[in-house]
């Protein structure tokens, strides 16, 4: 089973959210908190596999409370799910560097809801929706000069080509594909780089590498 933990301040929103979710044969739904406080109570308590968190919460809003989950490693395994009502959120990139996931507009479809969930709890990223990779190259324009790529020279020149490939939103299948490598090489290249570069997952390699200047905004199109 797949257990969820819903946080919004809105109270209609939770209960469309749990609708959606308990329908599934496994997804649990484990609780709900309407500030974000509660949600990193909960959170310790409860040690979901997915918070679906929102942005703007009162007491703790959802960037701190992704933030304090996080970076807690009693809960290395509880994934953070981004729920906001905007496609473009500075809170959103904000949350994704604080440990996040990936992130889900509202108002997004109920299969999709369903797929980000699962997606999110076998450990993966959701960054597969246009929007994401959108938001990803919208505020790393606004970063100030990228550090020197330092945090890189672990990485073989395949590495670093595998993580350019990420970075651009792709699957291990259709990295695969490009590079000429069987499924399974790419996922060990995938496992490789975040174990080298000490990372959670693939939303904090594509943060990584426009940060370190491995590519620049407007790459991904």
């Amino acid at each position: 089973m797949i257990r969820v933990l819903l946080a919004d301040d809105q109270t209609l929103v939770r209960a469309g959210f749990r609708s959606i979710l308990v329908g599934e044969p496994d997804i649990e739904v484990l609780g709900e908190a309407d500030d974000g406080a509660q949600a990193v109570r909960l959170a310790a308590e409860l040690r979901p596999d997915v918070v679906l968190m929102d942005v703007r919460m009162p007491v703790l809003d959802g960037l701190e409370a992704t933030r304090r989950i996080v970076g807690d490693e009693r809960l290395a395994g509880v994934r953070v799910v981004i729920l906001t009502t905007f496609d473009l959120d500075e809170y959103v990139y904000g949350a994704i560097r604080a440990g996040a996931s990936g992130f889900l507009v509202k108002d997004t479809e109920p299969t999709e809801l369903i797929h980000g969930v699962r997606v999110v709890a076998r450990g993966d990223a959701l960054l597969a929706p246009a929007v994401t990779r959108r938001l990803i190259a919208e505020f790393a324009l606004r970063m100030a000069a990228p550090p020197p790529a330092t945090a890189l020279d672990a990485l073989t020149v395949r590495e670093r080509e595998v993580l350019e490939l990420v970075a651009a939103g792709m699957s291990n299948e259709e990295i695969a594909r490009r590079l000429v490598l069987s499924p399974a090489t790419a996922k060990t290249h995938v496992s490789r780089i975040l174990a080298k570069l000490g990372v959670r997952d693939r939303a904090q390699l594509v943060v990584l590498a426009y940060e370190s200047g491995l590519i620049r905004p407007g790459w991904l199109g």
